[in-house]
């Protein structure tokens, strides 16, 4: 294979992603690594005959055999063949600690469950690296992710395409509408996935939860536009006039878990026993149930009634539903 000659910028940066390279493979034939570098297996050569002469020198300011690589120069004359027997001040470099590959490990195990990700080979190989790279073995992690829903795949055709996507949306109410939208952005909190698209219904952007989402189809109808004229918050829920107030009494500790609840900018009130009072507007009362109940002790409704009925009865027809398997 014939290549233009390296410049000094370009033989520093392969002399810099080779050596990352061999030591990820272990042995390597050399044109395996010219192909995968796209450069002459001279110049591999070249530069395995260089990388065996650098390092760090010692204390003493002077080479000994600790201070600079070395490789198998057997299997590089014999056989054209590449392993690093020895590396210096690159095993020196920071590595994640077991905690942080952890952390990171389960995040690649929660993309790695979505459709798109299935059998993905990047996540699999990154998830070898985390764990063999880190300063301790990472403790075993397994994520526990609901299956996505069948929607997605039709909502991301739709985005990639800029067509309009139509569906049937149940609200927190029950009540059913059908909507044509032109999807903006996908986003998941916690373990739901929300759709962020301008509703045609509206003539404004909402958010839609795709659990909630039936019948789901990409129109022939191109979306109006490319969507960078229209300004998405960073927070999924956005206030309206319309929204109804609530005052809840929570811990501190559980107000950053109420999420886009707890409007920005807003002061909460001090209460009895260590709890705060604090003001939330929503859509609806039942849009708190599932984050009132999910923080039990921690969180109470402390008005409207109809609020604190909302989400009474809910957690009370979930109770029942645990009582009749019981008897059953």
């Amino acid at each position: 294979m014939t290549t233009a000659p390296f410049g000094a910028q370009d033989r520093l940066a392969f002399l810099l992603s080779l050596v990352p390279y061999l030591l990820d493979r272990g042995t390597v034939a050399v044109t395996e690594a010219a192909a995968h570098f796209g450069v002459d297996e001279d110049e591999v050569r070249s530069a395995i005959r260089l990388i065996a002469v650098s390092g760090i020198p010692g204390e003493t300011d002077s080479y000994g055999p600790d201070d600079l690589f070395d490789i198998d120069w057997d299997a590089l004359e014999i056989d054209d063949r590449i392993e690093l027997t020895h590396a210096v001040a690159i095993d020196d470099s920071p590595r994640f600690s077991a905690r942080e590959a952890a952390a990171l490990l389960a995040g690649l195990q929660y993309l790695s469950a979505l459709p798109e990700n299935h059998g993905s080979e990047s996540i699999a190989t990154l998830s070898r690296k985390l764990a063999t790279g880190a300063s301790s073995t990472p403790s075993p992690v397994a994520v526990a992710t609901r299956a996505a829903s069948e929607a997605l795949g039709p909502i991301r055709r739709g985005l990639t395409e800029r067509r309009q996507v139509e569906f049937d949306y149940r609200d927190a109410r029950g009540a059913v509408e059908h909507r044509i939208v032109d999807p903006l952005r996908i986003d998941s909190e916690d373990q739901s996935w929300y759709l962020r698209a301008w509703d045609h219904s509206r003539d404004a952007v909402r958010t839609f939860r795709v659990d909630r989402m039936d019948s789901v189809s990409v129109s022939d109808r191109p979306s109006l536009g490319d969507g960078s004229d229209i300004r998405l918050p960073d927070s999924l829920f956005q206030g309206t006039p319309d929204d109804l107030t609530v005052v809840l009494c929570a811990t501190p500790s559980a107000l950053p878990l109420l999420g886009d609840f707890v409007p920005d900018g807003s002061r909460p009130g001090k209460s009895m026993d260590g709890m705060v009072r604090v003001s939330v507007r929503v859509g609806h009362f039942h849009a708190l149930k599932r984050a009132v109940c999910g923080l039990p002790a921690l969180v109470t409704v402390e008005s409207p009634e109809e609020a604190r009925e909302a989400v009474a009865g809910w957690a009370e027809q979930g109770l029942a539903q645990y009582s009749d398997g019981g008897r059953g």
